[in-house]
């Protein structure tokens, strides 16, 4: 790995030792300083006791068929899979009261496809997967978002002559260079985007192959370039080495992934939903405290077990540890505005049914589970995501995006809480700040 953490293709192992600092929630210059940690609190910040669902929610669980709870998650995906396997390994929803399993599916669209015939009712999708799901009028509920600023990078192999995806202009020897890309995912409308904003054709400069993350892995004979997502893309670049970064998916489109739930939940037991909210801040919060614990959560999965530990770390790091955690909340105007482009771009290119409008999208998200959660920790509720630095000069919609805060611009973890964040005493580790 390159110690340059500026460097597109190799962020660096400095970052996973800045990182593993970052294990705590750090405590932000100007604040009052800590005091003796409060009682009523696991030392990872989780009030106590556990407020469990009802008896009554759990049979009408099991009246439906859904006990225990179906949980679907995506091992190969980073970010979330440290919070779902922590979830599970932790037994933060037995805590609560609830049964519940968790099935590992390779992709987006895999997942959607059991969400959609209820065999499980929780699942996690990045923004493409997800406005498919709305198209199709699948009845859910956004409780959070999950793993802010997902990396999505179009890979050559370490031979290829193409330095730029501009190369891919005019296509090869009068032939379209072939992309292994996992269709109807996030990374085929990150290179639908890309494509579009730099004049390269579909169908002429370059055709798309469906191909799932574990076979782009291997970097195929015959295939010009792959377009995985993390952590598929950092195996490749600083583990195997079997492939070269030629662009970097930021600039077109601030990544929503997002955890939902079926409407019939909210509907009808929404202290389960409640009960799924709080598992998934309180994993969060646990997995800062406990990083290498947390590795080994998601090497017991069968997916993951033979991961190279230090890429699951630097990993985790990355898409977990380095944000305030506020990232989890579903701040409905901001990434309905931001899906409103996507749905728009799939129905121009008749890949959905509906040209979803902001307003349409908003009702997608049910932030008040959330609101819940962080009014019972005292987190100020954020007006942006905390990877939209103050001062961004960017607009929602208009491309390409200036820069943010990303893995490649960061100098550090950002520090929580700072003074605003708080509405009243938070404690962690052992330490206690109270609002300033």
């Amino acid at each position: 790995m390159s110690e340059n953490i500026n460097d597109p293709v190799n962020p660096g192992r400095r970052s996973v030792v800045a990182g593993l600092a970052a294990g705590t929630v750090a405590v932000a210059a100007g604040l009052p300083e800590p005091v003796a940690a409060q009682s009523g609190s696991t030392a990872w910040g989780w009030p106590q006791p556990y407020q469990k669902v009802s008896d009554k929610s759990v049979a009408w669980l099991k009246d439906k068929g859904w006990w225990p709870l179906g949980l679907g998650w995506q091992p190969p995906w980073s970010g979330q899979n440290a919070v779902m396997a922590v979830l599970d390994k932790q037994g933060f929803l037995a805590q609560r009261g609830l049964e519940s399993k968790l099935t590992a599916f390779t992709s987006g669209p895999a997942l959607n496809e059991v969400f959609i015939s209820t065999r499980i009712q929780v699942g996690v999708g990045g923004n493409f997967p997800l406005n498919s799901l709305v198209d199709n009028k699948i009845p859910l509920k956004v409780i959070s978002i999950i793993c802010p600023n997902l990396r999505h990078h179009v890979i050559v192999p370490p031979d290829s002559p193409l330095k730029s995806v501009k190369d891919f202009k005019g296509g090869k020897n009068g032939e379209p260079y072939v992309i292994g890309i996992a269709t109807g995912s996030s990374s085929e409308f990150y290179f639908q985007m890309m494509a579009g904003l730099n004049g390269i054709n579909i169908g002429k400069d370059v055709v798309l192959k469906n191909m799932p993350p574990p076979e782009q892995l291997l970097m195929p004979k015959g295939i010009d370039a792959v377009v995985p997502w993390d952590y598929t893309c950092s195996l490749m670049l600083n583990e195997r080495k079997n492939g070269r970064s030629i662009d970097v998916s930021y600039a077109y489109n601030i990544y929503q992934g997002s955890i939902y739930v079926r409407q019939e939940l909210v509907d009808n037991v929404p202290d389960v939903v409640q009960a799924l909210t709080d598992a998934i801040v309180e994993a969060t919060l646990w997995l800062r405290l406990n990083v290498e614990p947390a590795v080994n959560a998601m090497m017991e999965d069968a997916n993951l077990k033979n991961a190279p530990r230090t890429l699951l770390t630097q990993q985790l790091i990355e898409y977990n540890n380095w944000y305030k955690p506020t990232y989890l909340y579903p701040i409905a105007d901001f990434w309905a505005k931001e899906n409103e482009r996507i749905a728009k771009w799939l129905f121009d290119n008749k890949r959905l049914k509906t040209a979803f409008t902001q307003k349409d999208f908003s009702s997608v998200f049910a932030p008040q589970f959330m609101k819940a959660t962080f009014d019972r920790l005292g987190w100020k509720i954020p007006s942006v995501p905390p990877t939209v630095p103050a001062g961004w000069t960017g607009k929602l919609g208009e491309l390409p995006y200036p820069s943010y805060d990303t893995i490649l611009t960061m100098k550090g973890p950002q520090a929580f809480p700072e003074k605003g964040d708080l509405t009243k005493p938070f404690t962690f580790n052992g330490q206690t700040v109270t609002p300033a």
